[in-house]
């Protein structure tokens, strides 16, 4: 931005603050923009927060909220001014301010610039966190009695069904963790007794998904138990047939669905630094 003083005619003047008077109101609009988008990621944090283990960042909601703010309110100041330069009166008042004025608009534009990098700085961060959330929600899915995990199979189930995933990386996580309650296994049943004796850790482990994870889209009614016993089910092979239930892990799924949004918000952010 020039701070040599730069003189022009009336006409010149005039269309000088015409021009920078719709950009303003336009930076106005964006801000508002950039604020929506924040406190929309924000709640989206929040709502996922159980996925992500409740370790979740709001570094870069928060600025991008304090951003649109600042955004809006600089930007309308900014239109003001040039609305008031086309009276020589009202723009005698605003003339001291307009070198600090410009001072922290470039300030603003480092600032917007800073957020806009983060938000894709930060996915990385996103992407550790859902592994590990992930892997404690499947961990606590069957703890449906116990203080403060009540609500994880709800939200487990409710996050593979939205997101058509089963799993942290691939169905096959469920394979590894004991996801039913011992208060609904049959302990006097050999069978169950038997397979929980069989491992060195005393869990119930078995070849089987949640509901959640079936694909109402299969024409066949949906496969979630004895997975990879061929024999259980009748004309079956799971080595080569199509499962009808989601491949897709809930990490990938859900990092997908954060990464485009921030991608989005960083773009958002860094277009008014740009053309302003």
């Amino acid at each position: 931005m020039p701070f040599m003083p730069v003189k022009f005619n009336l006409q010149k003047r005039v269309k000088l603050a015409q021009g920078l008077w719709m950009i303003y109101w336009l930076s106005v609009i964006v801000g508002i923009l950039i604020f929506s988008l924040g406190l929309f990621f924000k709640v989206e944090l929040r709502k996922r927060s159980e996925m992500m283990d409740n370790n979740e960042s709001h570094l870069v909601p928060n600025l991008l909220i304090l951003v649109g703010l600042l955004a809006g309110g600089v930007s309308a100041f900014g239109g003001k001014v040039c609305h008031d330069s086309l009276d020589p009166v009202k723009f005698a008042k605003w003339k001291p301010m307009l070198k600090p004025y410009l001072l922290l608009c470039c300030g603003f534009n480092v600032l917007m610039l800073f957020t806009a990098l983060l938000c894709f700085l930060m996915q990385f961060a996103v992407y550790l966190t859902l592994a590990e959330g992930l892997k404690n929600s499947i961990k606590f899915y069957k703890d449906t009695d116990t203080p403060g995990r009540c609500f994880m199979k709800r939200t487990l189930d409710m996050t593979q069904i939205e997101f058509r995933c089963c799993g942290n990386n691939n169905f096959r996580d469920w394979f590894e963790v004991q996801w039913i309650s011992n208060r609904y296994l049959d302990m006097s049943n050999d069978l169950v007794k038997d397979r929980v004796l069989s491992n060195v850790e005393g869990k119930y482990l078995m070849d089987s998904v949640p509901f959640s994870c079936c694909n109402p889209g299969s024409p066949r009614p949906c496969i979630q138990h004895h997975l990879t016993n061929n024999t259980a089910h009748y004309d079956y092979d799971h080595r080569i047939e199509e499962l009808n239930i989601w491949s897709r892990g809930c990490r990938e799924a859900l990092f997908a669905y954060f990464s485009s949004m921030m991608n989005s918000i960083g773009a958002s952010s860094s277009s008014p630094s740009c053309w302003r």
